[in-house]
């Protein structure tokens, strides 16, 4: 099988099945073991001095690992490579969870504040609605770009090696690559190289959502909107989002107590939003989802 006709199959897997909880309830998910092989060269190295150096040099343990164990699971065959890229696309898990946001809404504003503290790393006891789905919403678009796009392009690009590669530097990035006393010199590395291997990635999800959203017009808003981001990546799904919905995104926002005074992403549009909104990105998810698809489809015919 070509990796194009692999990939399509296994994003066919996790539309249909999800996360199949009764596996990993027994099992630990291979996104766990990464965080558990982060958080072990994070308490082993980040001591002491020469904190950046150190950081490197995890980073460079974690990539060469991964691209090795890639390398072995590539050689297991096509049903192989299959099932581990099924099991590292997010797409139907991260519908499920920004959805669970959104109803969660529909009960009290507490309910929504849990449901939406487990997808934003911001503070969540203060939300209001418009908050709590503009969390959400911000939510829907960074993750599709790193939990569905990034991975299948450098599974296309490198087979299981560039897939491990990308997963493995995206968790070190969320574990250790924030600006902070502890991670600032030796999560930089982790930080700089997600930010490399999300260059594309995160452009062309922007591009699926604007396309598939009759937004090809406004393609210089959305590139003026994402440079308005603190990230240099993902800026570009939330940009393409929050035009697609007509919404303001970002805007200020409280972390560790403390008000961030962010920018707004396309400030014209609506800010007094809610569940609605938040049952639109999800649909607008599964139809930049199902553009990817067919792209995909069309590669692996071509290919074929």
């Amino acid at each position: 099988m070509s990796t194009a006709l692999i990939l399509l199959l296994a994003m066919g897997l996790d539309a249909i099945f999800g996360e199949p909880r009764w596996l990993w309830n027994r099992l630990p998910h291979p996104a766990v073991l990464m965080g558990r092989a982060v958080g072990w060269l994070d308490q082993t190295l980040n001591t002491g001095a020469l904190q950046k150096t150190k950081g490197i040099a995890a980073m460079g343990i974690l990539a060469l690992g991964a691209v090795l164990l890639g390398w072995v699971l590539q050689h297991l065959g096509g049903l192989v490579q299959m099932g581990v890229m099924a099991v590292l696309l997010a797409h139907r898990s991260l519908v499920d969870h920004v959805r669970a946001v959104a109803d969660a809404l529909g009960q009290s504003l507490p309910e929504a504040r849990r449901a939406v503290g487990q997808i934003v790393g911001r503070d969540t006891g203060q939300m209001d609605e418009p908050a709590i789905a503009r969390g959400a919403i911000e939510s829907a678009a960074e993750n599709f770009s790193d939990g569905v796009i990034a991975p299948a392009f450098w599974f296309l690009v490198a087979g299981l090696p560039g897939l491990l590669l990308y997963k493995i530097t995206n968790t070190a990035d969320s574990m250790i690559g924030y600006r902070t006393p502890k991670h600032e010199a030796f999560g930089w590395a982790a930080a700089r190289f997600d930010d490399l291997l999300n260059v594309i990635p995160a452009r062309l999800t922007a591009a699926l959502i604007a396309v598939t959203h009759g937004l090809t017009s406004a393609r210089l808003p959305i590139i003026r909107d994402a440079r308005l981001h603190r990230s240099p990546n993902a800026g570009w799904p939330e940009a393409a989002m929050a035009r697609a919905l007509n919404v303001a995104l970002a805007g200020p926002r409280s972390y560790d107590g403390s008000l961030r005074d962010f920018p707004y992403v396309n400030n014209a549009g609506r800010k007094d939003i809610g569940s609605a909104e938040i049952n639109a990105a999800c649909a607008a998810l599964w139809r930049s989802w199902g553009a990817a698809l067919v792209i995909v489809a069309v590669i692996a015919v071509v290919l074929a």
